[in-house]
């Protein structure tokens, strides 16, 4: 009989559908019976990380202070796993040049090895593997998303290990930083190991709702679900959870 696992689920944040994606990502623990999950939507229940085996988020524009920043690093070079999703390492600043992402997360983003800088308009693009041999994306054809596509910088970028990336080269119209044109290869997922632990890192996955760009527009014209409606998103969501459980290294 499997012995009972402590993980955390930290889903919160602005910009997306997050009781969505609350929703699903609560569907894919069930599915291994052995795991209680606490739920939160801010990083303020940190000290209960010292019982949990695993973490996963699904967040937007959450800024945890310098002490949860820090109790959150403690806890991946301390061994825990972290499956971080999409907006987990974003921040945003909405100004009159566009939308900036601050450098106010530093010990955030270096635990997480990334953090988000600008997506061009959502449109479709290729996802390719960059490890086809490694047990989380063996398998997985290249497939095509209709997915904000991040651009990001990177922390220690050589230790961080590519399991699928994109290529694009262009602009990203509407934020600050705008011009990526001299870009090639984007990371979509990789691991970045940290001490005696790793974190996953899987920049798929946008979601929104009529109701979630508050204050920016009170009714948003369409619902997005992006690479929620794709199996190979799911196949790789369920491999990440099995990752965190130490069935995949």
């Amino acid at each position: 009989m499997p012995e009972r696992v402590e993980a955390m689920l930290v889903a919160g944040g602005r910009y997306h559908d997050i009781d969505y994606a609350r929703i699903e990502l609560l569907k894919l623990l069930a599915e291994h019976p052995q795991v209680r999950t606490r739920v939160s939507a801010d990083y303020g229940d940190c000290d209960a990380l010292a019982d949990c085996r695993f973490l996963v988020t699904y967040t937007c524009d959450l800024r945890p202070d310098p002490a949860q920043q820090q109790a959150l690093h403690d806890f991946v070079a301390g061994g825990g796993r972290w499956l971080a999703l999409h907006g987990t390492n974003s921040v945003l600043d909405f100004t009159r040049d566009g939308v900036e992402a601050p450098r106010s997360i530093d010990k955030l983003a270096f635990t997480l090895g990334s953090q988000f800088i600008a997506h061009p308009p959502i449109q479709p693009y290729t996802v390719e593997s960059a490890a086809p041999d490694h047990p989380l994306v063996s398998g997985v054809e290249a497939f095509e998303t209709d997915d904000e596509l991040y651009l990001c910088a990177y922390h220690e970028r050589e230790k961080l290990i590519p399991l699928l990336d994109t290529h694009y080269a262009g602009r990203a119209e509407g934020f600050k930083e705008v011009d990526w044109t001299d870009a090639d290869r984007h990371l979509v997922m990789y691991l970045r190991p940290l001490g005696k632990g790793a974190v996953l890192y899987n920049t798929l996955g946008h979601c929104r709702g009529h109701y979630d760009m508050k204050p920016v527009m009170d009714y948003y014209p369409q619902i997005e679900r992006c690479s929620w409606e794709l199996p190979e998103y799911h196949e790789l969501l369920r491999r990440g959870l099995r990752w965190c459980l130490g069935e995949i290294d």
